[in-house]
């Protein structure tokens, strides 16, 4: 059995698995690929000039972490750097922003990666610290939308709502408990900044203080919340529609 080659995110390079995913970081001039494995028919759908390592798919499972569904496609790449605050938000453009608090499973980001690039978000601000990396399970969730949407890292999360609001955008807390709603917020058209928070947590109370509108989305009584990834999705369409 191969040795697992797997690490925490430690600036190296890493393991980016599944068939969108993979596609998509060898499709990013901003990777550097250090190794292409597949499954013999995986390989068909790789890029003219792609070379791959040509394994059997249990060869490829013990490379990858326990219950990696790979899809016979996986890519060793360096990590996506970061942007700056400033140089990714500044000025206000019409495109709404994303802000995750204290969110860190990787499902949840990496689904939001995904919403976030189908409503044309202009890019997602995470913590410095408490945020998961770009790799493994999350690049599978996003299949792909982690290349395509710029991610900022910030360490204060307040500072950067305010400098969010000073270059032009409606900054609007998601709060359940809110009482109002998701579309009156949304009523001011400029371009908006959303915070969710973690499920169960949710927005730490320094965060939701920052933003000029706390707003909920209406969900049916016998709920008490959606998933972060959920109301990520219905937010940001609810930004791309009502503008």
């Amino acid at each position: 059995m191969p040795r697992r080659e797997f690490e925490a995110e430690t600036g190296g390079p890493s393991w980016i698995w599944g068939v969108h995913a993979s596609l998509a970081a060898l499709a990013n001039p901003a990777r550097r690929i250090e190794r292409v494995i597949a499954t013999r028919n995986a390989a068909a759908r790789l890029p003219e000039g792609v070379d791959a390592q040509i394994l059997e798919p249990d060869a490829i499972d013990g490379m990858l972490p326990p219950g990696a569904v790979h899809q016979g496609l996986a890519v060793r790449a360096s990590p996506l750097e970061p942007l700056d605050l400033e140089a990714a938000c500044a000025p206000a453009d019409g495109r709404s922003v994303l802000l995750l608090d204290g969110v860190t499973d990787p499902q949840n980001v990496g689904a939001a990666f995904r919403s976030a690039a189908a409503f044309g978000v202009r890019a997602v601000i995470m913590q410095d610290r408490k945020s998961p990396p770009l790799t493994g399970v999350l690049a599978k969730a996003a299949t792909g939308a982690i290349e395509l949407v710029p991610h900022v890292r910030v360490t204060n999360l307040t500072r950067a709502i305010e400098a969010l609001h000073e270059w032009g955008y409606v900054t609007v807390a998601l709060e359940g408990e809110a009482t109002l709603s998701l579309a009156d917020a949304l009523a001011d058209k400029r371009p908006v900044a959303l915070a969710l928070g973690a499920e169960g947590k949710g927005l730490r109370p320094s965060v939701a203080e920052a933003c000029e509108k706390r707003a909920r989305i209406p969900i049916a009584d016998v709920m008490e919340s959606l998933n972060v990834s959920a109301a990520a999705a219905i937010s940001l369409y609810e930004a791309a529609r009502s503008r």
